[in-house]
């Protein structure tokens, strides 16, 4: 998979990467998105539970790295959706840990 964004990973694993947003809606933003090319949750193999695992093993990381003490995760659909790639939003109005401002 291939972003014309260019972005700085913060994590990655063999099915998802994750990136800070780069037009951050909440102090925290960042996205996970499948390695693999899925247009959306609905074409999404819900039988992957190898993507499955890491995404909620890397939600849990990210909110221990972040020190969030509230988060959201979010996916959108149709036509809330403006990237034809399944992603996840993790979003948080609190952030704690000064890692989570966008790369310079």
């Amino acid at each position: 998979m291939s972003f014309a964004i260019p972005v700085k990973r913060l994590h990655e694993t063999k099915t998802l990467m994750v990136f800070h947003h780069p037009r951050p809606a909440y102090p925290f933003h960042v996205l996970l998105v499948p390695k693999k090319a899925v247009p959306s949750l609905q074409e999404f193999d819900a039988t992957d539970t190898t993507f499955l695992a890491d995404l909620y093993a890397m939600v849990q990381t990210l909110v221990d790295e972040f020190q969030l003490p509230a988060y959201r995760l979010i996916v959108n659909g149709g036509e809330f959706q403006e990237f034809p790639q399944l992603h996840f939003h993790l979003i948080s109005n609190v952030a704690m840990d000064s890692r989570s401002s966008l790369p310079e």
